[in-house]
């Protein structure tokens, strides 16, 4: 279940020049936190695994606890035992050659059994539903970025990228642009290959809307808990290359007001246990199955906009005629709805999900997109009319596109409940709104500019 003292050594074998190693679990925002041992201690790591307190996947995005669900201040905040994880370490390029890292969960400290709010293992209990449907997700995840400058402008206010051949700031995208993919090689190169070399499957690169806005994608896997895998170490790579390297990344949905939106896209298609892809339309069931699955993403997808979009910024996205999702709608290649169907053939034939935010927590987000895939499967959900042409010129009233409304909305769920757990919708929910009160609390320049 966990790597071995084997697997260390042998990686240390080829990686004689590594020094420190990080060992990291995922929290419930999607940031990395953990500890960084020197060589001495690896060994122990992957005896007996380290001390990591027990609290820390349920803290704000800051890294601050609301005591939720007693968990924090009430238990005496206990350390747990975090555990390598097999097949997750490699090396951390930008470090400068001396640096590993390792994917890790946490155990309890008293019986080695993991925690029930750990994101990958709430991720785990979805993917294991589909198994009693015969079925087998598999997935990929996108994700948008734009690349800045280290120093912040005014009021921290992130700054477009320069130029590595002009020295000039960005400021204006060019969509789908090998100008700027060349313009930018030095870094993105660098950023592929870092992935590759923590085993991170990364493929095509793309210039997108934004002034200094890519999208890298990863390659589709039949394991979803490896997709998000993937996105996790994607995001914790990315930043580390650019900082390497005079500038930085943000995934922030919204950095810039009059630029497009960072999005997390999820393609998922289903495979039966001979290897097909039960959404072939040259199946007789195969549009039958496929719109199923996305008449339960329509039914989820109030209740998983806190998890979709999981901050104020996000919602900044949500506005019509931007490309991203304000309806319900599903369509044939049309990036104007929610559920989108890629222009691809037999066995091939999937969807893309296109409402979370690009911050949103890969683990989170594909669990709740595979449980409205599974309740519309099971409850046999018909999802209406494909729409066929601009599906994102008025917003849809009924979804919750404000913070507040999102989580008044997953604490209210019926759905989710019974795939995430009651107890995982209810403390994400506690988080999630004790960080929004925070935020609140401050006062905003606006009001001094408005209200004085």
């Amino acid at each position: 279940m966990y790597a071995t003292v084997d697997e260390l050594r042998a990686f240390l074998g080829e990686h004689g020049e590594i020094t420190q190693l990080d060992a990291f679990v995922v929290d419930l925002c999607g940031n990395a936190i953990g500890k960084r041992l020197p060589r001495g201690h690896m060994e122990k790591l992957y005896g007996a695994g380290t001390p990591i307190c027990a609290a820390m996947q349920l803290v704000d995005v800051l890294g601050n606890t609301a005591d939720p669900m007693g968990h924090g201040f009430s238990d005496g905040d206990p350390d747990a035992v975090a555990r390598p994880l097999p097949g997750m370490i490699a090396p951390v390029p930008w470090s400068g050659g001396g640096n590993a890292q390792v994917l890790c969960e946490l155990t309890r400290a008293s019986d080695g059994t993991p925690f029930w709010y750990d994101p990958r293992r709430v991720l785990q209990g979805v993917v294991a539903r589909f198994a009693v449907l015969g079925l087998r997700p598999v997935v990929a995840l996108e994700l948008e970025f734009y690349l800045i400058e280290l120093a912040r402008g005014e009021e921290g206010a992130p700054q477009p990228a320069r130029s590595p051949l002009s020295g000039a700031s960005e400021g204006q995208g060019k969509v789908l642009s090998i100008a700027k993919l060349d313009e930018f090689a030095p870094i993105l190169e660098a950023m592929q290959a870092a992935c590759r070399a923590q085993g991170v499957p990364v493929s095509t690169m793309i210039s997108e809307y934004g002034a200094g806005q890519f999208e890298i994608n990863l390659d589709h896997q039949d394991d979803p808990l490896r997709a998000a895998d993937h996105a996790a170490l994607l995001r914790r790579a990315l930043p580390g290359v650019a900082r390497s390297m005079g500038c930085d990344v943000t995934f922030l949905s919204k950095p810039f007001a009059e630029q497009s939106g960072n999005g997390l896209h999820v393609h998922l298609s289903l495979c039966n246990a001979a290897g097909e892809n039960v959404f072939d339309p040259r199946r007789d069931d195969g549009e039958t199955l496929l719109g199923q699955a996305v008449a339960g993403l329509q039914a989820t997808l109030h209740e998983a906009m806190a998890i979709f979009a999981p901050n104020i910024n996000v919602y900044r996205r949500f506005k019509p005629d931007e490309f991203t999702p304000v309806t319900r709608d599903w369509g044939e290649n049309n990036r104007s709805v929610a559920f989108r169907l890629p222009p691809a053939e037999g066995e091939s034939r999937r969807l893309e999900h296109r409402v979370a935010g690009a911050e949103a927590n890969p683990y989170l987000v594909t669990a709740a997109v595979l449980a409205g895939v599974h309740h519309g499967l099971s409850q046999q959900l018909d999802p209406g009319d494909k729409h066929g042409g601009n599906a994102g010129s008025a917003v849809d009233e009924s979804l919750p596109l404000k913070m507040w409304d999102a989580l008044a909305a997953l604490q209210a769920a019926e759905i989710l409940p019974g795939y995430l757990g009651a107890d995982y919708v209810k403390i994400y929910g506690e988080v999630k709104g004790a960080e929004l009160e925070a935020f609140m609390d401050a006062i905003f320049p606006r009001e001094f500019e408005w209200y004085l």
